[in-house]
């Protein structure tokens, strides 16, 4: 089976060199799928995993905007729809410096899988730039945002492709997004989901991520004759998602100790709640991404300047920011100290050396495919509102979408629950995803 899968890989590699974030997202999927797909008349021979892992469309175009200088910057702008067999395209836009190909594809790649995961017709997709917004001013954002759109626009619809916002991209640019291409397309159309109230957004939808990621936490631990009320829980991050996770953590009766930030991390001991919470929306609005900031406000915490919050001794471990930032030694201290449940709310914030280690431990762990589906979740809930013309209350919505969740876990555990009760959630989310993708590509014939 290892020569299979090693076959397969240096596939994917030939065609895809000097992408390590894709290559490491296809064959974390591999190693668990590849094997489910040879028991299985129905898919092997089919080369469906290889189909999967090409996208239908790379568009990458050229983005040119003017500063506030008057001086013309060139950005470069990407759309990868990766796969449609169970519906439009779905997926963000990620405005940052680090954007490539390679993490644009390593997303788009997990998206389609999580978008299955949700039971919702949505494909997998994912865009955006170069461009970051740290720094620039709105009226720069406002021009980058109906360059990038001027172009983007050609390529997405309510029926196509629908985006979403991502890292870098918020309320404020979405409202430039969207308002750029209903005026080029002469049409008001569900085409982004994260929309204002004002003008078609849903409730509860920043939230959104957050919030999945803890209703899963919570079937997690349930599995093993637990909750969440009690427990310690380290995060880290202070955006968007790590402040749906730490309301909900709170609003479940558990603690959480810890935020973060390039700079390093903070742990309060009395727990972040309340208006310490609310604080960290302050702090990310006024565009302060430096945790250090966070004892202006709050001077009995700690902060540990250039470290991990993943060194600190808790219950709960949720990694909220970015793709590998848990490595296999921050993964040997939380074990040491007795993690119970590592849940991935960003997009592959652990290396495969740490996901290897918690499985290896039997500790609950769930992968960002599963775990953060919550945030595509409620797009697709908005994009159903957008269609009937309705807006749901937030009770509706978080109803809702904690019922995605908990099918979500189920379908993870139906098939990543092994011999001695233990669940592989990697294994399950994987197999679980893959399923529904490839019984809609066999019916579809070879396109």
């Amino acid at each position: 089976m290892e020569e299979k899968i090693n076959q397969f890989m240096a596939l994917v590699e030939a065609k895809n060199p000097n992408e390590p974030e894709f290559i490491q997202a296809v064959r974390e999927f591999a190693e668990t799928v590849i094997p489910f797909i040879s028991e299985r008349k129905k898919y092997d021979g089919k080369n469906i995993l290889l189909r999967i892992a090409e996208p239908e469309r790379s568009i990458i175009f050229r983005v040119p905007w003017v500063d506030d200088k008057g001086e013309i910057i060139v950005n470069r702008g990407f759309r990868i729809q990766m796969n449609s067999a169970i519906g439009p395209y779905k997926g963000g836009i990620r405005f940052h410096h680090t954007v490539n190909l390679s993490v644009l594809k390593f997303l788009a790649f997990e998206q389609v899988f999580k978008n299955s995961l949700t039971t919702l017709p949505m494909g997998g997709g994912k865009g955006g730039s170069d461009f970051d917004p740290e720094g620039k001013s709105d009226g720069e954002i406002m021009r980058f945002c109906q360059s990038f759109m001027t172009e983007l626009c050609r390529h997405i619809g309510p029926d196509l492709d629908v985006p979403a916002g991502d890292i870098g991209v918020g309320a404020r640019e979405i409202g430039y997004l969207f308002g750029q291409y209903k005026r080029i397309r002469n049409e008001f159309t569900g085409v982004l989901t994260g929309k204002g109230l004002a003008y078609g957004g849903s409730l509860i939808r920043p939230e959104a991520t957050g919030y999945g990621v803890v209703y899963f936490t919570e079937q997690m631990l349930r599995t093993i004759g637990q909750d969440v009320k009690g427990k310690t829980v380290a995060i880290s991050g202070f955006g968007n998602v790590a402040w749906g996770v730490a309301l909900k953590v709170n609003e479940l009766g558990g603690k959480v100790v810890t935020i973060s930030g390039p700079d390093g991390y903070i742990y309060d001991k009395d727990g972040i709640s309340g208006e310490k919470i609310d604080f960290m929306l302050e702090l990310r609005a006024r565009g302060d991404n430096k945790a250090e900031a966070y004892l202006e406000k709050y001077p009995n915490a700690e902060f540990h300047k250039g470290k991990s919050p993943w060194e600190a001794k808790v219950d709960i471990a949720i990694p909220c920011a970015t793709q590998n930032e848990l490595n296999e030694q921050d993964a040997k201290n939380l074990i040491a100290n007795g993690v119970i449940c590592v849940t991935e709310a960003a997009n592959m914030p652990c290396t495969l050396e740490a996901i290897k280690l918690f499985l290896e431990n039997k500790v609950l762990f769930a992968p960002g495919k599963a775990a953060n589906a919550g945030g595509v979740a409620a797009s697709g809930l908005e994009m159903t509102q957008n269609s009937i013309r309705l807006n749901w209350t937030s009770e509706e919505v978080d109803a809702r979408l904690k019922d995605i969740m908990v099918g979500i876990h189920n379908q993870c555990k139906k098939y990543g629950a092994e011999e001695d009760g233990y669940v592989n959630y990697v294994k399950g989310a994987n197999i679980a995803g893959f399923v529904k993708v490839a019984d809609a590509m066999l019916a579809q014939g070879v396109v």
